[in-house]
């Protein structure tokens, strides 16, 4: 199973985004769940995730949170300022799919 990280500021806004993620995964039979995590924590996190999307209000850290994810070897991803809007998870599923290099089943574009 694929671990899509998805980072805010306090964690807050990313529970919320991350949840969605794994609901609309689920529903469509997709082998990944999604974690939500602050900056503060994301070190610690980052162990085991395939992916990082970073939250849009957090543009400015981009660079150096996608740096610490590349000395893991995680992709990382900059999510669009709608991310926390109503089409939000649908959109990062859509992103994180995209982006992961392995296939994930119930994938149909795998």
């Amino acid at each position: 199973m694929v671990m899509i990280l998805v980072v805010c500021g306090a964690g807050a806004s990313s529970t919320f985004l991350a949840s969605r993620i794994r609901k609309l995964a689920s529903e469509r039979g997709l082998d990944l769940t999604a974690k939500a995590s602050s900056t503060e924590e994301l070190a610690a996190r980052l162990q085991g995730a395939g992916l990082l999307l970073v939250g849009p209000h957090l543009e400015s850290s981009f660079s150096q949170l996608e740096a610490e994810a590349a000395e893991l070897h995680i992709p990382a991803s900059l999510l669009p300022s709608t991310a926390f809007g109503p089409t939000g998870a649908e959109d990062a599923l859509a992103r994180a799919i995209s982006l992961l290099a392995v296939p994930i089943e119930g994938n149909p574009n795998a």
